[in-house]
Protein backbone atom coordinates (compact mmCIF):
# COMPACT_ATOMS: atom_id res chain seq x y z
CA UNK A 1 0.00 0.00 0.00
CA UNK A 2 3.02 2.28 0.88
CA UNK A 3 6.42 1.40 0.22
CA UNK A 4 8.88 3.92 1.03
CA UNK A 5 11.97 3.41 -0.68
CA UNK A 6 14.36 3.48 2.19
CA UNK A 7 12.84 1.24 4.33
CA UNK A 8 12.77 -1.63 1.75
CA UNK A 9 16.13 -2.33 3.29
CA UNK A 10 14.22 -4.39 6.01
CA UNK A 11 13.98 -6.90 3.41
CA UNK A 12 17.14 -7.57 2.92
CA UNK A 13 17.45 -8.92 6.54
CA UNK A 14 16.71 -8.25 10.24
CA UNK A 15 18.18 -5.28 11.82
CA UNK A 16 19.61 -5.32 15.75
CA UNK A 17 21.21 -1.64 16.23
CA UNK A 18 22.07 -2.39 19.68
CA UNK A 19 24.69 -5.18 18.42
CA UNK A 20 25.54 -3.32 15.50
CA UNK A 21 27.07 -0.54 17.73
CA UNK A 22 28.75 -2.90 19.39
CA UNK A 23 31.07 -4.21 16.42
CA UNK A 24 31.74 -0.60 14.81
CA UNK A 25 34.02 2.04 15.77
CA UNK A 26 32.82 5.69 15.66
CA UNK A 27 32.60 6.99 12.13
CA UNK A 28 35.24 9.16 11.46
CA UNK A 29 34.60 12.48 10.41
CA UNK A 30 34.97 13.48 6.62
CA UNK A 31 37.74 15.95 6.01
CA UNK A 32 36.99 17.89 2.74
CA UNK A 33 39.80 17.68 -0.01
CA UNK A 34 40.85 20.99 -1.34
CA UNK A 35 41.56 21.07 -4.64
CA UNK A 36 43.77 23.36 -6.37
CA UNK A 37 42.61 24.95 -9.76
CA UNK A 38 44.76 24.35 -12.82
CA UNK A 39 45.94 27.38 -13.76
CA UNK A 40 47.70 26.33 -17.04
CA UNK A 41 51.32 27.63 -15.50
CA UNK A 42 54.42 25.67 -15.74
CA UNK A 43 55.09 23.99 -12.23
CA UNK A 44 56.89 25.85 -9.96
CA UNK A 45 55.99 29.31 -11.72
CA UNK A 46 54.61 31.37 -8.98
CA UNK A 47 51.66 33.97 -10.10
CA UNK A 48 52.15 37.60 -10.42
CA UNK A 49 50.56 39.21 -7.12
CA UNK A 50 48.12 41.53 -8.99
CA UNK A 51 44.54 42.26 -8.30
CA UNK A 52 41.48 41.15 -10.11
CA UNK A 53 39.78 42.39 -13.02
CA UNK A 54 36.84 42.58 -13.57
CA UNK A 55 35.69 41.01 -17.51
CA UNK A 56 32.35 42.71 -17.40
CA UNK A 57 30.91 46.34 -16.37
CA UNK A 58 27.68 44.68 -15.72
CA UNK A 59 26.86 44.80 -11.76
CA UNK A 60 27.25 40.40 -10.13
CA UNK A 61 24.71 38.40 -9.72
CA UNK A 62 24.02 38.08 -5.97
CA UNK A 63 22.19 34.73 -4.61
CA UNK A 64 19.85 35.48 -2.46
CA UNK A 65 18.27 32.99 0.44
CA UNK A 66 16.31 32.99 3.73
CA UNK A 67 18.02 33.04 7.21
CA UNK A 68 17.61 29.98 9.01
CA UNK A 69 17.38 28.95 12.73
CA UNK A 70 20.16 26.76 12.12
CA UNK A 71 21.77 24.11 10.09
CA UNK A 72 20.18 20.94 9.35
CA UNK A 73 22.39 19.25 11.48
CA UNK A 74 22.13 15.10 11.34
CA UNK A 75 22.11 13.44 15.07
CA UNK A 76 22.44 10.28 15.22
CA UNK A 77 24.72 6.96 15.72
CA UNK A 78 23.68 4.48 12.95
CA UNK A 79 24.16 5.99 9.31
CA UNK A 80 20.52 6.04 7.03
CA UNK A 81 22.30 2.85 4.90
CA UNK A 82 22.04 0.75 7.94
CA UNK A 83 18.83 1.66 9.63
CA UNK A 84 16.91 2.13 6.00
CA UNK A 85 15.18 5.14 7.34
CA UNK A 86 15.83 8.23 5.49
CA UNK A 87 17.16 11.84 7.26
CA UNK A 88 14.19 13.58 7.50
CA UNK A 89 12.01 11.32 9.33
CA UNK A 90 11.11 14.08 12.00
CA UNK A 91 11.35 16.87 9.40
CA UNK A 92 7.14 17.39 9.65
CA UNK A 93 6.33 16.83 13.23
CA UNK A 94 6.04 19.21 16.59
CA UNK A 95 8.91 19.06 18.56
CA UNK A 96 7.06 19.36 21.77
CA UNK A 97 4.65 16.37 20.37
CA UNK A 98 7.63 14.24 19.72
CA UNK A 99 9.10 15.23 23.11
CA UNK A 100 5.82 14.07 24.54
CA UNK A 101 5.30 10.45 22.52
CA UNK A 102 8.96 9.77 23.28
CA UNK A 103 8.16 10.21 27.32
CA UNK A 104 5.44 8.10 27.14
CA UNK A 105 6.47 5.52 25.20
CA UNK A 106 5.25 2.40 26.83
CA UNK A 107 8.57 -0.19 28.21
CA UNK A 108 8.47 -2.45 25.12
CA UNK A 109 8.59 -5.93 26.31
CA UNK A 110 8.46 -7.34 22.81
CA UNK A 111 12.20 -8.05 21.13
CA UNK A 112 10.87 -6.95 17.50
CA UNK A 113 9.65 -3.85 18.82
CA UNK A 114 12.04 -2.85 21.49
CA UNK A 115 14.69 -3.36 18.14
CA UNK A 116 12.21 -0.96 15.93
CA UNK A 117 12.49 1.76 18.65
CA UNK A 118 16.21 1.39 19.24
CA UNK A 119 16.90 1.79 15.00
CA UNK A 120 14.66 5.14 15.69
CA UNK A 121 15.75 6.81 18.59
CA UNK A 122 19.66 6.15 17.11
CA UNK A 123 19.31 7.05 13.59
CA UNK A 124 21.28 9.73 11.86
CA UNK A 125 18.25 12.05 11.36
CA UNK A 126 18.30 16.20 10.72
CA UNK A 127 16.44 18.46 13.38
CA UNK A 128 12.46 18.60 13.03
CA UNK A 129 11.73 21.86 10.58
CA UNK A 130 16.02 22.26 10.17
CA UNK A 131 15.73 23.90 13.52
CA UNK A 132 19.24 22.75 15.37
CA UNK A 133 17.74 24.08 18.19
CA UNK A 134 15.06 21.13 17.79
CA UNK A 135 17.33 18.93 16.44
CA UNK A 136 19.50 19.36 19.92
CA UNK A 137 16.03 19.12 21.96
CA UNK A 138 14.77 15.93 20.40
CA UNK A 139 18.60 14.55 21.15
CA UNK A 140 18.22 15.04 24.68
CA UNK A 141 14.72 13.66 24.38
CA UNK A 142 16.03 10.67 22.67
CA UNK A 143 18.94 10.11 25.10
CA UNK A 144 16.52 10.04 28.39
CA UNK A 145 14.76 7.40 26.37
CA UNK A 146 17.74 5.25 26.03
CA UNK A 147 18.99 5.87 29.55
CA UNK A 148 15.32 4.82 30.75
CA UNK A 149 15.87 1.47 29.17
CA UNK A 150 19.43 0.90 30.40
CA UNK A 151 21.05 1.56 26.62
CA UNK A 152 23.58 3.92 28.41
CA UNK A 153 26.19 3.58 26.43
CA UNK A 154 24.49 4.66 22.64
CA UNK A 155 22.61 7.24 25.43
CA UNK A 156 26.35 8.67 26.62
CA UNK A 157 27.47 8.81 22.61
CA UNK A 158 23.95 10.32 21.47
CA UNK A 159 24.29 13.14 24.08
CA UNK A 160 28.30 13.86 23.47
CA UNK A 161 27.36 14.12 19.86
CA UNK A 162 24.57 16.38 20.40
CA UNK A 163 27.02 18.85 22.32
CA UNK A 164 27.20 18.73 26.40
CA UNK A 165 27.65 22.24 27.07
CA UNK A 166 24.57 22.80 24.62
CA UNK A 167 22.25 23.26 27.64
CA UNK A 168 22.47 22.43 31.73
CA UNK A 169 19.83 19.96 30.98
CA UNK A 170 22.39 18.34 28.16
CA UNK A 171 25.29 18.41 30.91
CA UNK A 172 23.12 16.95 33.58
CA UNK A 173 22.02 14.19 31.87
CA UNK A 174 25.68 13.83 30.90
CA UNK A 175 26.75 13.93 34.57
CA UNK A 176 23.87 11.27 35.46
CA UNK A 177 25.09 8.62 32.62
CA UNK A 178 28.43 9.12 33.20
CA UNK A 179 28.43 8.64 37.30
CA UNK A 180 26.66 5.29 36.26
CA UNK A 181 29.08 4.06 33.72
CA UNK A 182 32.24 5.01 35.84
CA UNK A 183 33.15 7.97 33.77
CA UNK A 184 32.44 10.70 35.98
CA UNK A 185 36.05 12.32 35.42
CA UNK A 186 35.13 13.57 31.89
CA UNK A 187 32.12 15.15 33.23
CA UNK A 188 33.46 16.94 36.54
CA UNK A 189 36.78 17.93 34.25
CA UNK A 190 34.01 19.91 32.09
CA UNK A 191 32.31 21.26 34.83
CA UNK A 192 35.95 22.86 36.61
CA UNK A 193 35.89 24.52 32.88
CA UNK A 194 32.97 25.66 32.47
CA UNK A 195 30.83 26.20 36.36
CA UNK A 196 27.65 27.74 34.95
CA UNK A 197 27.02 24.06 32.83
CA UNK A 198 24.86 22.82 36.13
CA UNK A 199 23.03 23.92 38.67
CA UNK A 200 23.03 21.25 40.86
CA UNK A 201 25.02 22.08 44.19
CA UNK A 202 25.42 17.89 44.83
CA UNK A 203 27.44 17.58 41.48
CA UNK A 204 29.55 20.56 42.08
CA UNK A 205 30.84 19.42 45.50
CA UNK A 206 30.91 15.91 44.38
CA UNK A 207 33.03 17.17 41.36
CA UNK A 208 34.82 19.16 43.72
CA UNK A 209 35.79 16.45 45.79
CA UNK A 210 36.94 14.56 42.85
CA UNK A 211 39.53 16.75 41.96
CA UNK A 212 40.45 17.24 45.66
CA UNK A 213 39.56 21.00 45.74
CA UNK A 214 38.62 20.60 49.69
CA UNK A 215 37.93 24.06 50.20
CA UNK A 216 35.32 24.57 47.68
CA UNK A 217 33.69 21.82 48.26
CA UNK A 218 33.49 22.49 52.05
CA UNK A 219 31.84 26.36 51.54
CA UNK A 220 29.72 25.00 48.43
CA UNK A 221 28.41 22.07 51.06
CA UNK A 222 27.83 24.93 53.45
CA UNK A 223 26.06 27.12 51.41
CA UNK A 224 23.58 24.59 50.21
CA UNK A 225 23.59 23.49 54.18
CA UNK A 226 22.54 26.90 55.08
CA UNK A 227 20.15 28.06 52.39
CA UNK A 228 18.20 24.35 52.26
CA UNK A 229 19.48 24.05 48.86
CA UNK A 230 19.82 20.21 48.99
CA UNK A 231 17.09 17.64 50.32
CA UNK A 232 18.26 16.81 54.21
CA UNK A 233 18.67 12.93 52.93
CA UNK A 234 21.31 13.86 50.14
CA UNK A 235 22.79 16.86 52.86
CA UNK A 236 23.70 13.92 55.59
CA UNK A 237 25.25 11.83 52.74
CA UNK A 238 27.63 14.41 51.04
CA UNK A 239 28.54 15.19 54.62
CA UNK A 240 29.64 11.64 55.24
CA UNK A 241 31.24 11.42 51.53
CA UNK A 242 32.85 14.73 52.49
CA UNK A 243 34.26 13.75 55.93
CA UNK A 244 34.32 9.98 55.82
CA UNK A 245 36.46 9.20 58.84
CA UNK A 246 34.17 11.32 61.09
CA UNK A 247 31.56 9.24 60.87
CA UNK A 248 33.52 5.60 61.59
CA UNK A 249 31.08 4.22 63.72
CA UNK A 250 27.44 5.72 62.79
CA UNK A 251 24.64 3.55 61.55
CA UNK A 252 24.15 3.36 57.76
CA UNK A 253 22.04 5.76 56.03
CA UNK A 254 18.68 4.68 54.88
CA UNK A 255 18.52 4.61 51.37
CA UNK A 256 16.81 7.26 50.04
CA UNK A 257 13.34 7.12 48.09
CA UNK A 258 14.46 9.69 45.36
CA UNK A 259 17.40 7.59 44.33
CA UNK A 260 19.77 9.33 41.25
CA UNK A 261 22.92 8.45 39.68
CA UNK A 262 24.73 10.64 42.15
CA UNK A 263 23.16 9.55 45.10
CA UNK A 264 23.41 6.36 44.34
CA UNK A 265 27.27 6.63 43.39
CA UNK A 266 28.14 8.35 46.54
CA UNK A 267 26.68 5.50 48.74
CA UNK A 268 29.01 3.53 46.96
CA UNK A 269 31.82 6.06 47.43
CA UNK A 270 31.44 5.40 51.21
CA UNK A 271 31.20 1.93 51.39
CA UNK A 272 27.17 1.51 51.39
CA UNK A 273 26.59 0.24 47.94
CA UNK A 274 22.56 -0.22 47.26
CA UNK A 275 20.95 -2.97 45.51
CA UNK A 276 20.18 -2.00 42.37
CA UNK A 277 17.55 -4.89 41.50
CA UNK A 278 14.76 -2.60 42.80
CA UNK A 279 16.33 0.38 41.27
CA UNK A 280 15.57 1.87 37.70
CA UNK A 281 16.86 -0.23 35.06
CA UNK A 282 19.67 2.11 34.37
CA UNK A 283 21.32 1.46 37.32
CA UNK A 284 22.02 -2.06 36.50
CA UNK A 285 24.56 -1.36 34.24
CA UNK A 286 26.67 -0.54 37.14
CA UNK A 287 26.52 -4.19 37.95
CA UNK A 288 28.29 -4.82 34.76
CA UNK A 289 31.47 -3.69 36.23
CA UNK A 290 34.28 -6.00 37.62
CA UNK A 291 33.59 -4.65 40.94
CA UNK A 292 29.96 -6.57 41.69
CA UNK A 293 30.22 -10.50 41.86
CA UNK A 294 28.96 -12.99 39.01
CA UNK A 295 25.73 -13.59 40.60
CA UNK A 296 25.01 -9.55 40.56
CA UNK A 297 26.81 -9.18 37.04
CA UNK A 298 24.54 -12.07 35.27
CA UNK A 299 21.45 -10.55 37.18
CA UNK A 300 22.23 -7.52 35.29
CA UNK A 301 22.64 -8.45 32.02
CA UNK A 302 19.84 -10.75 32.38
CA UNK A 303 17.90 -7.69 33.23
CA UNK A 304 19.04 -5.85 30.34
CA UNK A 305 19.19 -8.02 27.71
CA UNK A 306 15.47 -8.34 28.15
CA UNK A 307 14.88 -4.86 27.43
CA UNK A 308 17.28 -4.79 23.97
CA UNK A 309 19.78 -2.46 25.78
CA UNK A 310 22.69 -4.94 25.99
CA UNK A 311 24.32 -6.87 23.48
CA UNK A 312 23.92 -10.76 23.09
CA UNK A 313 27.02 -11.95 23.06
CA UNK A 314 27.69 -9.92 26.09
CA UNK A 315 25.21 -11.97 28.51
CA UNK A 316 26.55 -15.22 26.41
CA UNK A 317 30.14 -14.48 27.44
CA UNK A 318 29.15 -13.91 31.52
CA UNK A 319 27.15 -17.04 31.11
CA UNK A 320 30.09 -19.02 29.96
CA UNK A 321 32.79 -17.45 32.24
CA UNK A 322 33.05 -19.81 34.90
CA UNK A 323 31.01 -22.63 36.93
CA UNK A 324 27.76 -22.67 38.80
CA UNK A 325 28.18 -21.99 42.35
CA UNK A 326 24.78 -23.39 43.09
CA UNK A 327 21.55 -23.88 42.17
CA UNK A 328 18.49 -22.18 41.93
CA UNK A 329 17.58 -19.27 39.79
CA UNK A 330 20.24 -17.91 37.71
CA UNK A 331 22.52 -20.87 38.36
CA UNK A 332 20.25 -23.54 36.74
CA UNK A 333 20.22 -21.49 33.34
CA UNK A 334 23.95 -21.09 33.30
CA UNK A 335 24.49 -25.07 34.07
CA UNK A 336 21.79 -25.50 31.66
CA UNK A 337 23.48 -23.46 28.59
CA UNK A 338 27.31 -24.02 29.37
CA UNK A 339 25.92 -27.92 29.36
CA UNK A 340 24.24 -27.41 25.67
CA UNK A 341 27.22 -25.10 24.01
CA UNK A 342 28.88 -28.58 24.91
CA UNK A 343 26.88 -30.64 23.71
CA UNK A 344 26.66 -28.20 20.30
CA UNK A 345 30.89 -28.03 20.54
CA UNK A 346 30.79 -31.99 20.42
CA UNK A 347 28.59 -32.17 17.12
CA UNK A 348 26.54 -34.75 18.72
CA UNK A 349 22.98 -34.68 17.33
CA UNK A 350 22.17 -36.87 20.12
CA UNK A 351 24.19 -34.75 22.94
CA UNK A 352 22.32 -31.64 21.64
CA UNK A 353 19.05 -33.76 21.63
CA UNK A 354 18.95 -34.24 25.09
CA UNK A 355 20.68 -30.86 26.58
CA UNK A 356 18.44 -28.68 24.17
CA UNK A 357 14.89 -28.49 26.13
CA UNK A 358 16.08 -27.96 29.24
CA UNK A 359 18.69 -24.94 28.08
CA UNK A 360 15.11 -23.93 26.09
CA UNK A 361 12.69 -23.97 28.81
CA UNK A 362 15.42 -22.19 30.97
CA UNK A 363 15.76 -19.46 28.82
CA UNK A 364 12.30 -19.30 28.03
CA UNK A 365 11.37 -19.12 31.62
CA UNK A 366 13.65 -16.11 32.20
CA UNK A 367 12.49 -13.90 29.38
CA UNK A 368 15.13 -14.53 26.79
CA UNK A 369 14.04 -16.71 24.50
CA UNK A 370 14.46 -14.62 21.56
CA UNK A 371 18.16 -13.89 22.49
CA UNK A 372 18.89 -17.69 23.21
CA UNK A 373 17.24 -17.95 18.97
CA UNK A 374 19.21 -15.46 18.06
CA UNK A 375 22.63 -16.49 19.16
CA UNK A 376 22.28 -20.51 18.61
CA UNK A 377 20.08 -20.42 15.64
CA UNK A 378 22.59 -20.67 13.12
CA UNK A 379 24.23 -23.72 14.65
CA UNK A 380 21.42 -25.48 15.38
CA UNK A 381 19.90 -25.36 11.58
CA UNK A 382 23.69 -27.86 11.05
CA UNK A 383 22.20 -30.02 13.78
CA UNK A 384 19.64 -32.90 12.21
CA UNK A 385 17.09 -33.62 15.31
CA UNK A 386 14.24 -36.01 16.03
CA UNK A 387 11.05 -36.16 17.50
CA UNK A 388 10.27 -33.04 20.59
CA UNK A 389 13.66 -31.89 20.08
CA UNK A 390 13.02 -31.17 16.34
CA UNK A 391 10.00 -29.53 17.32
CA UNK A 392 11.87 -27.22 19.48
CA UNK A 393 14.71 -26.30 17.33
CA UNK A 394 11.94 -25.29 14.59
CA UNK A 395 10.43 -22.91 17.16
CA UNK A 396 13.55 -21.61 17.91
CA UNK A 397 14.70 -21.16 14.50
CA UNK A 398 11.39 -19.19 13.71
CA UNK A 399 12.46 -17.39 16.69
CA UNK A 400 15.99 -16.09 14.92
CA UNK A 401 17.20 -13.54 11.87
CA UNK A 402 16.11 -16.96 9.98
CA UNK A 403 12.78 -17.66 9.98
CA UNK A 404 11.92 -16.73 6.36
CA UNK A 405 14.64 -19.70 5.43
CA UNK A 406 13.61 -22.18 8.21
CA UNK A 407 9.83 -21.70 7.02
CA UNK A 408 11.12 -22.44 3.75
CA UNK A 409 12.54 -25.65 4.49
CA UNK A 410 9.78 -26.70 6.63
CA UNK A 411 6.77 -29.43 5.91
CA UNK A 412 4.98 -27.33 8.29
CA UNK A 413 1.29 -25.53 6.96
CA UNK A 414 0.41 -24.01 10.46
CA UNK A 415 -0.14 -20.25 10.94
CA UNK A 416 3.79 -19.48 12.30
CA UNK A 417 5.37 -20.73 9.31
CA UNK A 418 2.67 -18.80 7.23
CA UNK A 419 3.28 -15.85 8.82
CA UNK A 420 7.70 -16.50 8.30
CA UNK A 421 6.73 -16.92 4.69
CA UNK A 422 4.39 -13.82 4.40
CA UNK A 423 2.08 -15.75 2.49
CA UNK A 424 -1.46 -16.61 4.62
CA UNK A 425 -3.41 -19.57 3.21
CA UNK A 426 -7.54 -20.02 3.63
CA UNK A 427 -8.53 -20.49 7.33
CA UNK A 428 -8.91 -18.31 9.81
CA UNK A 429 -8.03 -19.55 13.07
CA UNK A 430 -10.45 -19.16 15.64
CA UNK A 431 -8.02 -18.18 18.62
CA UNK A 432 -8.80 -14.19 18.79
CA UNK A 433 -5.26 -12.93 18.59
CA UNK A 434 -4.36 -15.47 16.00
CA UNK A 435 -7.16 -14.45 13.87
CA UNK A 436 -5.61 -11.13 14.54
CA UNK A 437 -2.05 -12.32 13.05
CA UNK A 438 -3.63 -14.00 10.17
CA UNK A 439 -5.64 -11.12 9.55
CA UNK A 440 -2.83 -8.53 9.20
CA UNK A 441 -1.38 -10.71 6.83
CA UNK A 442 -4.02 -11.18 5.09
CA UNK A 443 -5.19 -8.23 3.31
CA UNK A 444 -6.43 -6.11 6.52
CA UNK A 445 -6.02 -2.22 6.09
CA UNK A 446 -3.53 -0.37 7.93
CA UNK A 447 -4.12 2.58 9.85
CA UNK A 448 -5.38 5.50 7.44
CA UNK A 449 -4.26 8.13 10.40
CA UNK A 450 -0.43 6.44 10.99
CA UNK A 451 0.24 6.01 6.86
CA UNK A 452 -0.72 10.05 6.67
CA UNK A 453 1.51 11.00 8.74
CA UNK A 454 3.69 9.56 6.65
CA UNK A 455 3.04 11.51 3.56
CA UNK A 456 3.64 14.73 6.00
CA UNK A 457 7.29 13.89 6.60
CA UNK A 458 6.09 12.50 9.87
CA UNK A 459 7.98 9.15 9.50
CA UNK A 460 9.27 8.98 12.81
CA UNK A 461 6.00 9.85 14.57
CA UNK A 462 4.83 7.55 12.68
CA UNK A 463 6.48 4.80 13.81
CA UNK A 464 6.44 6.12 17.63
CA UNK A 465 2.52 5.72 17.26
CA UNK A 466 2.82 2.02 15.64
CA UNK A 467 5.59 0.82 18.50
CA UNK A 468 2.93 1.93 21.30
CA UNK A 469 -0.49 0.43 19.15
CA UNK A 470 1.91 -2.86 19.08
CA UNK A 471 2.51 -2.92 22.93
CA UNK A 472 -1.45 -2.74 23.76
CA UNK A 473 -1.89 -5.21 20.97
CA UNK A 474 0.34 -7.87 22.59
CA UNK A 475 -1.41 -7.00 26.12
CA UNK A 476 -4.94 -8.33 25.04
CA UNK A 477 -6.01 -5.70 22.02
CA UNK A 478 -6.67 -7.82 19.19
CA UNK A 479 -7.57 -4.86 16.67
CA UNK A 480 -4.79 -3.04 18.11
CA UNK A 481 -2.38 -5.60 17.11
CA UNK A 482 -4.13 -6.37 13.85
CA UNK A 483 -3.63 -2.58 13.25
CA UNK A 484 0.02 -2.16 14.29
CA UNK A 485 1.08 -5.09 12.32
CA UNK A 486 -0.95 -4.46 9.14
CA UNK A 487 0.74 -0.62 9.28
CA UNK A 488 4.23 -1.78 9.84
CA UNK A 489 3.80 -3.68 6.24
CA UNK A 490 2.25 -0.51 4.97
CA UNK A 491 5.21 1.12 6.13
CA UNK A 492 7.13 -1.09 4.50
CA UNK A 493 8.44 -2.54 7.98
CA UNK A 494 8.05 -6.01 6.52
CA UNK A 495 10.83 -7.94 8.99
CA UNK A 496 9.99 -5.84 11.97
CA UNK A 497 6.20 -6.87 11.18
CA UNK A 498 6.84 -10.62 10.66
CA UNK A 499 8.99 -10.68 13.76
CA UNK A 500 6.50 -9.42 16.37
CA UNK A 501 3.63 -11.70 14.89
CA UNK A 502 6.11 -14.78 15.38
CA UNK A 503 7.02 -13.52 18.83
CA UNK A 504 2.97 -13.07 19.60
CA UNK A 505 2.66 -16.36 17.95
CA UNK A 506 5.33 -18.54 19.69
CA UNK A 507 5.96 -16.73 23.24
CA UNK A 508 3.81 -15.99 26.17
CA UNK A 509 3.88 -12.31 26.59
Amino acid sequence: MLAAAPLAAQSQGPLSVIDWLDTQSPPEVARPVVQQKNTGRPAGKRPIDEPAVAKTALAPTVAVQPLTLGSAREIGLVPPKVTGLPADLWRGSDLRKLETKIAGLPDLALPAAQSLLYTVLLSEAQAPGGNSAAGDALALARAEKLMQRGALDPAQALIEQAGVATSPAHFDLWMQISLLTGTEDRACDRLAAAPHLTQNYGTRIFCDARAQQWENAALTFGTAKALALLPDDQLALLDRFLDPEGFDNAAPLPVSRNMDPLTFRMFETIGEPVNTAKLPRAYAVADLRDLAGWKAQLEAAERLTRAGALPDNRLLGLYSDRKAAASGGVWDRVRALQRFETALASGSADAVGKTLPTAWREMRNAGLAVTFAELFADQLAQVTLEGKAARTAYEILLLSPAYETAAAGSESADLATQIALGETKPGRPAEIMQGAVYDAFSGAAPRADLVAMVKQGRLGESILEVLTLLHTGTRGNDKALRDALATLRALGLEDTARRAALQTLLLDQ
